[in-house]
C-alpha cells in the first residue's frame, strides 16, 4: 500500500483516535513532576490561559466573591481553555533542496574501499581514454572520405532517440493513477527515511554558517526536529533518522548555540532589537522565507524543554530560548506554551532552574506586546497560589525567592499590575470578613494556613518595594486592616507564631510608609504567660518562622518560653527603633514598659531575665533622652511642622551614636545567630536520624 498524501496525513493527525490519544498524553506530560525536594507534595495545577485584552484605559479586574469564599485559586475571572493552537498542530517537515549535499552511510562506508582502488583504476581509465581518442580520429577521417556516412549516422541517431521516448512513456503510465493524488511538493515525503551521519551534519553546519539562507538550514532543522523527538515519538514521518549519539549531540549543540545568531544574521537584526522593530520586520519578504524555519526551531526547542529532566540541560535550553524571545511575538501559541512550561519550572525547580525560568518569563513580559505582560502576571501568581500550601517551612529561601520574583515582575509596569494586586487583596479581605462572621473551623482554616499568609506577605513586600515611587495608599490601608484582622482573630499562646508574623509585616509596612501602626498590644498575652519559669522541660529547638501554631505539648517547654520572649523583645524593639527620635516616644513606651517590668519581676528563668532587663534599661535610657530634649523646645504641640522637624538632624544622621540604635543592631545580630544555630542543629539531627 502506497504512502498517504499530505492532505490525508494532516486529516489523520487531527481526527484519528490513536492520534488524539497521543495528543492528550502529550498535554498531560506538560504537567511534569516537581523537583525531587518536594515532588511528592506538589499537586498538579491547571495553568490559566489568558490574553485579557486592554482597550483604552485599564479596566478593573473583577472578583468572583462567591468563588473567593471557597478558595484562593479562583482569583481572576477568565475562561479555562486549552492552549491556543497555531495554524497547524502537526509539526510539518520543512521542504529540502535536493541539491543539498548528502552522504549516505553506504557511500561513506565505501569511501575507503574506493580510495584503495583509485590507484588501480586510474591506469585503466587512462588506457580507455587513449583508445577512445584513437577511435574518434578514425571516425573523423572516415567522414571526410565518405560524406554519405554522416547522413546515415544522423538517421540512426534520430530513430534511437524516438525509441527511447516511447519506452519512457510506457514506464511512467502505470504510476499515473497514483501520482494524480500526490503533489509535487510531497516527493520528499515519499522517499524512505535517511540515516544522517556525522560527516553530513558537519557539512551542513559549515554551509549554514557560510550561507544562512542556503539549502542546508532546512535539512539541519529537520534533523534537529528528529533529535528532539528521539525516544519520545515513534512517528516515522521524520525525514532524518539519528544514527548515533555523536550525531544527536552535534545537532542539538549546534542548533541551540547558533540558531539565534543565524536567524538574526539572515534577517539583519541586532541583539537589541525590540518588539516594535520586529513587528515592522514581519512585513518584509525575508521574514516570509525565514518564518517556517524559525517556527520549526522554536517548536522543537519547546518539545525538548518539555521532555528533558536534567536540571543543567533545562537551564541551558532556557538560556538559549531567552535570547530568541523576540521571535515568539509572531507565534502566540508557542508563546503561551513557553509561559506555561517556564512558570511551572520556576515554581517547582531548583535554585538555578527556577532563576532561569523566571528570567524567561520576565523577558516575555518586558519584550513582547503588553497583553503578554498581563498573562505573565496572572500565571505566575496563580502558580504561586497553587503551590504555596506545599512549600516546606524549613526551606524559606525558595519561598522568598518566588516572592521577590513576583514583586519584580509586578513592578515592571505598576499602572497595569495595580488592579491585579488590588483584586487579590480584596479577595483576601473577603475571605477574612466571611471568617469573622461565621468563625467556623472550616473558615478559620482558610486563614490559618501558609497559602493565605504567603499571599498577604507577598503583597506586603510589593507595597514595601514600590510605595516610595507610586501612590499605593489604598493597598497600604487594605493590607494593614487584613493583617490586624488576622492577629485579632487568633488569640492565645498557641497562635503566637502567627501573631508575631503579623507584627513583622506591620513593622515592615510602617518602616516603608512612615505611618504609625500600633503593635504593642499584640505582645501583651506573651507577658501574661504564667508558665515562664525555669521548670519547663527542654525539647528540640524550633523557630517561630517555620510554624503558625504551637503544639500543646510545647507550650510549657523552656524552648517555647525562651523563643516567645526573645522574639517579642526583638519585634517590639524594631517597633521602638523606628520611633526612637519621635517627640511622642515617652508616651509610646509607657504601657509596654510597665508590663515588661512586671513580667521581669515574676520571671524566674535567669536566661530570660538578662535580655529583658537589658531591653528595659535601653528603652528607659532613650525615653529620658527624648524627655530632656523636649524640655528644651518652645513650640506648641499643635505645630505639626515643628513636631516633624524634632531631632531631624539626629534622625537623618547615618552614623548616629544613639544607644538604642546600637542596642537594636546587636539584637538583630544575635537573632540571626540564634536562628542559624537552630537550623543547623535541626539539619544535623535529621542527618543523624537518616544515618
Amino acid at each position: 500500500m502506497g504512502k498517504l498524501g499530505k492532505k490525508a496525513r494532516k486529516f489523520a493527525k487531527k481526527n484519528l483516535q490513536s492520534v488524539l490519544r497521543k495528543k492528550r498524553k502529550f498535554k498531560a506530560m506538560l504537567k511534569r513532576k516537581s523537583a525531587p525536594d518536594h515532588r511528592d507534595n506538589v499537586e498538579k495545577y491547571d495553568a490559566l490561559s489568558s490574553e485579557e485584552q486592554f482597550k483604552g484605559k485599564l479596566e478593573h479586574t473583577t472578583i468572583d466573591v462567591a468563588a473567593s469564599s471557597n478558595s484562593l485559586d479562583n482569583i481572576y475571572i477568565e475562561d479555562d481553555m486549552d492552549l491556543v493552537e497555531d495554524e497547524s498542530e502537526s509539526e510539518d517537515i520543512l521542504s529540502e533542496d535536493p541539491e543539498c549535499p548528502y552522504v549516505s552511510d553506504i557511500e561513506l562506508d565505501s569511501n575507503d574501499k574506493d580510495n584503495s582502488e583509485c590507484a588501480a583504476l586510474s591506469e585503466s581509465n587512462k588506457n580507455i581514454h587513449m583508445e577512445i581518442v584513437k577511435q574518434k580520429r578514425k571516425l573523423d577521417r572516415l567522414l571526410e572520405k565518405v560524406p554519405k556516412f554522416s547522413k546515415f549516422l544522423e538517421s540512426r541517431r534520430a530513430a534511437l532517440q524516438k525509441s527511447k521516448n516511447v519506452e519512457t512513456d510506457s514506464d511512467e503510465e502505470p504510476d499515473a493513477n497514483y501520482s494524480s493524488g500526490v503533489s509535487v511538493n510531497e516527493d520528499m515525503h515519499l522517499q524512505d527515511r535517511r540515516s544522517t551521519n556525522s560527516y553530513t551534519v558537519d557539512v551542513w553546519c559549515w554551509l549554514v554558517v557560510q550561507q544562512p539562507e542556503g539549502p542546508a538550514l532546512p535539512n539541519l532543522l529537520n534533523t534537529f526536529q528528529a533529535a528532539c523527538h528521539y525516544g519520545f515519538d515513534s512517528d516515522e514521518s521524520h525525514l532524518h533518522e539519528i544514527s548515533d549519539k555523536k550525531v544527536f549531540s552535534r545537532v542539538l549543540m549546534f542548533i541551540l548555540c547558533e540558531a539565534d545568531g543565524i536567524f538574526r544574521k539572515w534577517l539583519g537584526i541586532s541583539d537589541s532589537c525590540n518588539k516594535d522593530s520586529f513587528l515592522k520586520l514581519m512585513n518584509k519578504s525575508e521574514w516570509k522565507l525565514a518564518m517556517p524555519l524559525i517556527k520549526s526551531y522554536l517548536r522543537s526547542c519547546l518539545l525538548l524543554l518539555n521532555q528533558v529532566t536534567e536540571g543543567q540541560i533545562l537551564v541551558f535550553i532556557l538560556c538559549r530560548l531567552r535570547s530568541s524571545i523576540v521571535f515568539f511575538a509572531a507565534f502566540p501559541s508557542l508563546t503561551q506554551l513557553l509561559i506555561k512550561i517556564s512558570v511551572h519550572l520556576w515554581v517547582t525547580g531548583e535554585e538555578s532552574l527556577s532563576l532561569s525560568s523566571f528570567l524567561v518569563v520576565r523577558e516575555i513580559a518586558s519584550k513582547l506586546p503588553s497583553d503578554w505582560y498581563d498573562t505573565c502576571l496572572m500565571k505566575t501568581y496563580k502558580a504561586f497560589i497553587g503551590h504555596s500550601r506545599f512549600f516546606e517551612p524549613g526551606n524559606p529561601k525558595q519561598v522568598e525567592f518566588l516572592k521577590k520574583s513576583i514583586v519584580e515582575l509586578y513592578s515592571l509596569d505598576l499602572p497595569r499590575s495595580y488592579q491585579q494586586v488590588l483584586a487579590s487583596l480584596q479577595q483576601l479581605a473577603s475571605i477574612l470578613r466571611q471568617t469573622m462572621k461565621t468563625k467556623t473551623k472550616e473558615d478559620l482554616n482558610k486563614i490559618h494556613n501558609w497559602q493565605y499568609i504567603h499571599c498577604i506577605s507577598l503583597w506586603v513586600n510589593f507595597i514595601d518595594c514600590n510605595l516610595k515611587d507610586q501612590d499605593l495608599q489604598p493597598l497600604l490601608s487594605l493590607s494593614i486592616l487584613i493583617i490586624k484582622g488576622i492577629a485579632h482573630l487568633f488569640p492565645g499562646l498557641r497562635y503566637v507564631p502567627l501573631r508575631f508574623r503579623c507584627v513583622q509585616m506591620l513593622n515592615q509596612l510602617s518602616f516603608s510608609s512612615g505611618v504609625f501602626i500600633p503593635v504593642a498590644s499584640l505582645f501583651f498575652d506573651c507577658l501574661d504567660n504564667k508558665g515562664s519559669t525555669a521548670d519547663g522541660a527542654r525539647v528540640k529547638a524550633f523557630d517561630f518562622s517555620t510554624m503558625l501554631k504551637v503544639p500543646k505539648r510545647l507550650l510549657k517547654s523552656r524552648n517555647f518560653q525562651e523563643e516567645c520572649i526573645l522574639s517579642a523583645v526583638e519585634l517590639i524593639s524594631a517597633h521602638f527603633s523606628q520611633w526612637r527620635y519621635h517627640i511622642s516616644f515617652p508616651e509610646l513606651v509607657t504601657i509596654p514598659l510597665m508590663l515588661f517590668k512586671r513580667f521581669h519581676e515574676n520571671l524566674s528563668n535567669e536566661t530570660l531575665r538578662r535580655p529583658v532587663k537589658h531591653f528595659i534599661d535601653q528603652v528607659e535610657k532613650n525615653k529620658e533622652y527624648i524627655e530632656r530634649r523636649r524640655d528644651e523646645i518652645s513650640f506648641s504641640p499643635s505645630d505639626n511642622a515643628a513636631i516633624d522637624s524634632f531631632l531631624q538632624l539626629e534622625k537623618n544622621c547615618s552614623n548616629s551614636n544613639c544607644s538604642f540604635s546600637q542596642y537594636y543592631a546587636s539584637l538583630q545580630q544575635k537573632s540571626h545567630s540564634r536562628i542559624s544555630l537552630i537550623f543547623s542543629g535541626n539539619a544535623h539531627l535529621l542527618s543523624c536520624t537518616s544515618n
